[in-house]
């Protein structure tokens, strides 16, 4: 199944049928999820505020929803009044200012989803904030690490470049997909995000061939006014080239530890970012164009000092039962391989892959562990970018392509 955008009536009739039929969010059941659900593709334009209002409206029931369940996962995981968690992390930051210099439009796409949505402005901000709020829990050692795997092919043999990742996240997203259609206004780019209700960013790509996949680095040190993640995402994907977005994640101040899979046109980057430094990241010098990552830093030596001695054992090859080198190597041994090109089919083989049944690149939502695949993202690069995905974990989804307007 291909999205293309046509027409004034089609974009209409996708308008009404995200607010007239709420089976295009109907709640998946654990096990049962259909390879037919396909993730509601809402259309955004205009400044900033603007399209944080109509976020905000079309999806009004679902972030309240969303929200809801945010809270009532923060009281789980606490012991504490969410609403309480969330004012004590809000007062121990200061994000808004850096939001504001570098991504003010975005700052702005917030207040309108806050507007929109009628949620209060302060909850709206701290629900982009996914990332550093895990850094804040795991000062507080309440931290539950993410599991997500990322990939990065460089074009080669007359096959385009690639870059993808299995978005895991919290059992709380379930249902809430969303692919964010942002059309080109003024020096922002047309860009396909997927992301959640009521959030900004979680991946994505823009019409020049720039796409980002991120994957969460818990261990690498922080810092309170740095730009967090989904505005660095969102802040990529407003550029057009690739020198601009490379410029940009190596010298912005970043508020969490992150590793980014960067794709720009025929080429493939990786890099580890901590508030301190941005480290590039070649799994096999021997084959630069081919990238790979999980959730444990192995270039960037910037780390908090209670995950050292974790951190060296990884490195020394004493931690083999760490889901994040279990999987790395799962990676590894699907993908690194020399002679041949990785195909679009082989990575979706490998994100699909559980070569390891407790700790697998593809994790099905149960409600008996915390977290899943919310949804599996190809991205396609070169002089016809795409994105593929899926609603839901890859083995149980899918995956659609959507092309961008010409």
């Amino acid at each position: 199944m291909i999205y293309k955008k046509t027409t004034l009536l089609f974009t209409v009739i996708a308008f009404l049928a995200i607010v007239l039929n709420p089976s295009l969010f109907a709640k998946p059941i654990a096990g049962a999820l259909s390879k037919n659900k396909v993730v509601p593709v809402i259309e955004l334009s205009g400044n900033g505020y603007e399209r944080g209002l109509k976020h905000g409206s079309l999806l009004k029931k679902e972030i309240a929803e969303v929200y809801g369940k945010w809270k009532d996962g923060i009281h789980k995981n606490t012991g504490s009044n969410a609403d309480s968690v969330i004012a004590k992390f809000y007062a121990s930051t200061n994000f808004e200012p850096i939001i504001k210099k570098l991504e003010p439009d975005l700052l702005e796409e917030v207040k309108g989803i806050a507007k929109g949505s009628g949620q209060p402005y302060r909850d709206v901000l701290c629900f982009q904030l996914v990332d550093e709020f895990w850094v804040y829990m795991d000062r507080l050692r309440q931290a539950n690490g993410n599991h997500c795997s990322g990939i990065g092919v460089g074009a080669s043999n007359g096959s385009p470049a690639y870059i993808a990742q299995n978005m895991d996240v919290e059992n709380y997203m379930n249902g809430y997909q969303v692919l964010l259609h942002i059309a080109q206004n003024k020096n922002t780019p047309q860009q396909y995000v997927l992301s959640c209700a009521g959030l900004i960013a979680l991946n994505g790509v823009n019409e020049y061939s720039v796409g980002v996949c991120v994957n969460t680095l818990l261990e690498l040190k922080a810092s309170t006014d740095g730009l967090p993640v989904a505005f660095v995402i969102r802040g990529i994907l407003g550029k057009k080239t690739g020198k601009e977005a490379l410029e940009f994640l190596q010298t912005v101040k970043h508020a969490s530890g992150q590793n980014y899979i960067l794709g720009v046109k025929d080429k493939v980057y990786d890099f580890e970012a901590s508030a301190g430094k941005v480290v590039r990241f070649i799994p096999n010098a021997s084959n630069p164009s081919l990238v790979y990552h999980t959730n444990h830093a192995i270039a960037n030596d910037d780390i908090k000092p209670w995950y050292i001695k974790d951190h060296r054992q990884i490195l020394a090859g004493l931690a083999k039962t760490d889901n994040s080198v279990i999987r790395f190597a799962s990676l590894k041994n699907r993908l690194d391989f020399s002679g041949n090109t990785v195909s679009v089919e082989k990575i979706k083989q490998t994100l699909r892959s559980k070569d390891d049944l407790i700790n697998p690149v593809c994790r099905d939502y149960s409600s008996a562990y915390p977290g899943f695949t919310f949804s599996s993202v190809i991205l396609t690069l070169g002089n016809n970018p795409s994105i593929q995905l899926t609603d839901a974990s890859p083995d149980q989804a899918e995956y659609i392509t959507h092309f961008f307007e010409k």
